[in-house]
């Protein structure tokens, strides 16, 4: 076995590795950028390494400067993670040629399957089913529409070294098929360097269901079970479950057995996923093989018991598969929701910045250990209070992971996980996540990788954050509040008869938009619980919660619940289910008078464009006194690995630019005026 291992990666997967490790009793090395210099990962590692600037171009992905520190530190292998360098044939290769362990497939086997066009033929030669289409280059615009119509339609075009949405088009008619081609080759020309692109019948009411694969050197290959991924936003993956709730028996095993036959076709060795997309009538057929660890590997741990970081390290070590496929175990139901810094109100912007508070909620299962008896919450993560969500990398901040009996129990731990889970200082989507977990429809299990675009076609709201009963929020800003009373009634040296006097009935204001207050009125009574009366229902509330802090537990009627309150000046601020309000409690009179107070509006920026994020401005787009429609491009911002494309609201003249490329801006800074 290995003494040390280097990680080639940085954040959650690099922090995931380094457990594993020490469990195993390896050493390991850390590299990291100058962003990431205070980073976890960096804390965790035995040894770290400084690789460069913050840009991965200049730090994560230069193969001389990692292979240069593994060789420095006398590390024997490398773990590549996911992302970076973790699928590149050229980098697996160069540290075999240099006498250290890939910790991953073997190249070969990373560019047999890197390539869609190529992996299509071998997964046909395997006897593996393929989605009917067109699987060499296509030359033309005209010959796409030809191949599209023989095919019959829809179809999607997509770029042959794609990935992550990039160089993919779906076509219903001919017209689009024409577009789509030359969209898609130029796309993946600009991305990829590799212009070819192929055609392939489109799947209806698609489901995106990947199977877990392991092999080792020894020509032995088995299946873990799937993985249900088709809850995606932009073709990425928001929510994962394993099993899936969709699929037979019978599919299962079909599945796996085909993934296996690709695996052995083209002598795998390590942990990888084959992906196939899965008709209503369970119908199925390969997309393609991640030649990796995937994100989305912890749930498929819960649900097998094994870790898939260690059993990768021990064949990459030569070791034998430690069990068969008939002794694979598929317990319970488990389910993962990757919480990113991004703003969902906002067209899920980056959001980048300090973790003024960051209170992941409480962990009975842990990564790289056996699974507790009736599952639990496990957190993987990079990050801690304090830390900075650099604008260089991904928006993850941590992958959130429940395991329960069934996929109810999973659902309402999940829930629970996200009310009890503390972020302050940035945006973060879990706001979406929970409005993902109360539709009926994924409750369900009636979904398909269309399912956020049908739901949420124009943007995720405020408004479109569902909740059984909105006024329990109200209820608990009004317990607080008495908390609040009691307090301050306490209080020694209060001259007799001019003490703070409680009473009973109270009006709450609920903040809205334009100061367009919600009034309604309340009753607080402490008889032993705290009973408050809203809306002509009584809730009876006992929490545990104290001043200052964020988190509250407790029971409502009863039955028990999760939230986070927090005082902004007068205002009590309530976080339940994905619904956020702020409630200040109030006399009848002052409620009066406050419904009386003129708004003030916000000054008119509109002249102004605005940086949504924070990011890099790369680029600007126009020069003063130019004449700009509605629509053209006017800048581009690049965060997290995104370039980001801001153009204009309406017609109109550049008057003054007010930022220059190159410069690091902050949200709503002044890009440009119009004049």
């Amino acid at each position: 076995m290995f003494k040390k291992i280097l990680i080639a990666n940085r954040g959650e997967i690099a922090c995931r590795v380094i457990k594993t490790a020490k469990k195993m009793g390896i050493a390991t090395v850390a590299v990291f950028s100058e962003a990431d210099a205070d980073a976890l990962h960096v804390e965790l590692a035995d040894e770290a390494v400084r690789l460069g600037p913050a840009p991965s171009r200049e730090s994560y992905l230069v193969a001389d400067k990692i292979i240069a520190a593994a060789k420095a530190t006398g590390a024997e292998a490398i773990h590549p993670g996911y992302g970076f360098l973790s699928e590149n044939e050229g980098f697996a290769k160069r540290v075999e040629d240099e006498g250290l362990v890939f910790i991953g497939p073997k190249h070969y086997s990373i560019a047999a399957m890197g390539d869609k066009i190529a992996s299509k033929k071998l997964a046909l030669e395997a006897r593996v089913n393929t989605i009917p289409g067109f699987n060499d280059a296509i030359a033309s615009p005209e010959q796409a529409v030809e191949i599209a119509k023989g095919i019959g339609y829809p179809v999607m075009i997509k770029a042959s070294a794609g990935g992550g949405g990039k160089g993919l088009r779906v076509a219903f008619n001919d017209k689009e098929a024409f577009d789509g081609f030359s969209s898609c080759r130029n796309e993946a020309k600009a991305s990829f360097g590799d212009d070819r692109v192929f055609i392939e019948k489109f799947v209806e009411e698609p489901r995106h269901i990947e199977i877990q694969v392991l092999g080792d050197a020894h020509g032995n290959v088995i299946y873990l079970n799937e993985r249900e991924c088709s809850i995606q936003r932009r073709h990425q993956k928001v929510i994962e479950e394993a099993p899936s709730p969709f699929i037979s028996e019978a599919t299962r095993k079909a599945m796996g057995e085909q993934a296996v036959a690709l695996a052995k076709a083209v002598k795998y060795q390590s942990a990888g996923t084959v992906e196939f997309v899965v008709g209503k009538d369970q119908s199925f057929y390969f997309l393609e093989m991640n030649t990796r660890l995937q994100v989305e590997h912890p749930v498929t741990e819960c649900i097998t018991g094994l870790d898939l970081v260690e059993l990768m390290i021990r064949v990459a070590a030569g070791d034998k598969l430690p069990l068969t496929q008939a002794e694979v175990r598929r317990d319970g139901w488990a389910m993962e929701c990757r919480i990113n810094a991004e703003d969902p109100f906002r067209n899920f912007l980056p959001s980048t910045g300090r973790l003024v508070r960051y209170l992941p909620p409480p962990a009975g299962m842990a990564a790289a250990a056996p699974m507790p008896e009736g599952g639990g919450v496990r957190v993987d993560t990079g990050v801690y209070e304090g830390g900075e969500i650099p604008m260089f990398y991904d928006s993850m901040i941590a992958k959130l992971i429940v395991h329960g009996r069934d996929r109810h129990e999973a659902i309402a731990r999940m829930r629970e996980a996200l009310n009890a889970f503390v972020i302050r200082g940035i945006s973060s989507n879990i706001p979406f996540q929970a409005a993902l977990l109360a539709h009926p429809k994924f409750v369900a299990g009636d979904f398909n990788t269309g399912f956020i675009a049908e739901h949420w076609p124009k943007g995720f709201r405020s408004e479109d954050v569902p909740h059984e009963d909105p006024d329990f929020l109200v209820a608990m800003a009004a317990g607080a509040y008495r908390r609040y009373l009691d307090r301050a009634a306490g209080i020694s040296g209060q001259l007799e008869g001019h003490g703070v006097r409680i009473g009973r009935d109270f009006v709450a204001a609920i903040k809205g938009e334009g100061g367009r207050h919600r009034f309604v009125p309340v009753r607080i009574e402490v008889e032993g619980a705290t009973r408050v009366e809203v809306g002509g229902r009584e809730y009876a509330l006992k929490a545990s919660w104290q001043f200052g802090g964020i988190r509250a537990h407790g029971t409502c009627n009863g039955r028990a619940f999760t939230a986070q309150l927090e005082r902004h000046g007068l205002w009590i601020r309530v976080d339940h289910n994905g619904l956020r309000i702020d409630v200040q409690l109030m006399t009848a009179r002052a409620a009066e008078l406050l419904s009386k107070m003129p708004f003030k509006a916000p000054p008119d920026l509109s002249r102004f464009l605005l940086s949504p994020m924070p990011g890099l401005l790369v680029d600007v787009a126009v020069k003063p006194g130019q004449v700009v429609q509605a629509g053209e491009r006017l800048a581009v911002i690049e965060a997290m690995k995104m370039e980001n494309i801001l153009t204009a609201a309406q017609d109109g003249t550049v008057g003054e630019l007010l930022a220059k490329k190159g410069e690091s801006l902050a949200v709503d800074q002044p890009i440009l005026k119009f004049a």
